[in-house]
């Protein structure tokens, strides 16, 4: 089977997980693989979109044991997760002037490649576009979480995320009378990077009242501050 492949063991490893219950998991159908000449195989392609989905499922001590797995898996040169600092100088927009999905999407873009650190702002669009039609990024607490399907390396100086909120909730094809008004696009440089920021960054969303206050900032600067203060309260990214 290709090398881009987990077996049972090694993604029982990854999960840190008794391979006992990967393989149940499996059988019930409730995490993606398929079997070749008696033995299972997992794609990590797959696994990553069952990751990110497991994510955006997940509740504040699911997203805790997620993150610690994800950290547990990371090479030992990758720093701390700190959505705080990952967001660059100018990487904040308050208020986001767009009125409708594609404006979100383009004006998001072209935010990331202001900072300096997206160098091609129509691939990003493309990307994004193609992912929010294949499923919607948008969450039911009216925020969503912009990205490419798969990491975008070619165009990226290093990982890094940007923030918009608009002034209106728009259609987004989210919860919250689905309507959204805070959109992060997420720029990753690789499919584990990107897990570990997804996962760090639902953690910080599910801090009671930190929406609520996010809404009420009035300029990039606070809402900087803001993010930091609350990642303390949920602990280390690593």
């Amino acid at each position: 089977m290709p090398h881009s492949n987990y077996d049972l063991s090694k993604l029982a490893r990854f999960l840190h997980l008794p391979e006992a219950q990967v393989r149940k998991l499996a059988e019930r159908g409730d995490i993606p693989g398929r079997k070749h000449k008696g033995e299972w195989f997992f794609a990590r392609e797959e696994i990553h979109h069952w990751l990110e989905r497991k994510i955006g499922l997940s509740d504040a001590q699911e997203l805790s044991d997620v993150e610690g797995v994800l950290a547990r898996n990371a090479v030992e040169e990758e720093p701390e997760i700190s959505i705080a600092a990952l967001i660059p100088e100018g990487g904040i927009e308050i208020p986001l002037h767009a009125k409708t999905k594609d404006s979100v999407i383009r004006s998001m873009s072209h935010l990331a490649l202001n900072t300096g650190l997206l160098w091609d702002a129509d691939k990003m669009i493309e990307a994004v576009r193609k992912r929010e039609e294949l499923h919607p990024t948008a969450l039911d607490i009216g925020v969503a979480l912009l990205h490419p399907r798969r990491p975008l390396s070619s165009i990226l100086g290093e990982t890094f995320l940007t923030l918009g909120i608009v002034p209106r909730g728009i259609p987004f094809g989210g919860g919250f009378d689905n309507l959204t008004d805070v959109f992060f696009l997420i720029c990753s440089t690789d499919d584990r990077i990107h897990l570990r920021v997804l996962a760090r960054l639902s953690r910080v969303l599910t801090v009671p009242g930190f929406l609520e206050k996010l809404r009420e900032q009035p300029d990039a600067q606070s809402a900087r501050e803001l993010i930091a203060e609350t990642e303390k309260t949920v602990g280390s990214g690593k």
